[in-house]
């Protein structure tokens, strides 16, 4: 998902609306999407959420207040947003943006399964690791 897909479609406005914490992205082939900050900050593409491999997955907590500080372009196929919390490691490309709005309920209900399974709550603080000096990321 790091990548651009040849013919995939394409982003042709980019808005950060600060208020509703929401990404609103319209791409090429007319879709329109509303993606919340919380959303991309739970699925972020980077190490510290994926692992390096299945199974290390790191369930992100505590997410529901993330404001988008900044959003930075990566060449013509990606942005690299700054979140408030502190995380800034995650490339979002065209394909992932497209994904994650139009695959919302299913990553939201993902997401809420994922929860419960870990006995946790969508607002509980990220647990902190021992020897590690700062939890929000």
């Amino acid at each position: 998902m790091a990548g651009l897909t040849l013919g995939a479609p394409t982003p042709e406005a980019i808005t950060v609306h600060a208020q509703s914490r929401v990404l609103e992205v319209a791409f090429s082939d007319g879709a329109s999407f509303k993606i919340p900050f919380e959303l991309m900050r739970i699925y972020s593409p980077s190490a510290e959420v994926r692992g390096h491999g299945a199974g290390q997955e790191i369930l992100q907590t505590g997410k529901r207040d993330v404001d988008l500080i900044a959003l930075d372009p990566v060449g013509n196929y990606a942005v690299q947003p700054r979140f408030s919390d502190g995380h800034d490691t995650g490339i979002y490309s065209w394909d992932l943006l497209y994904q994650l709005g139009a695959n919302q309920d299913q990553l939201w209900r993902d997401y809420e399964e994922r929860l419960n399974v870990a006995g946790a709550q969508r607002d509980d603080p990220m647990p902190t690791k021992a020897g590690e000096g700062c939890a929000n990321h």
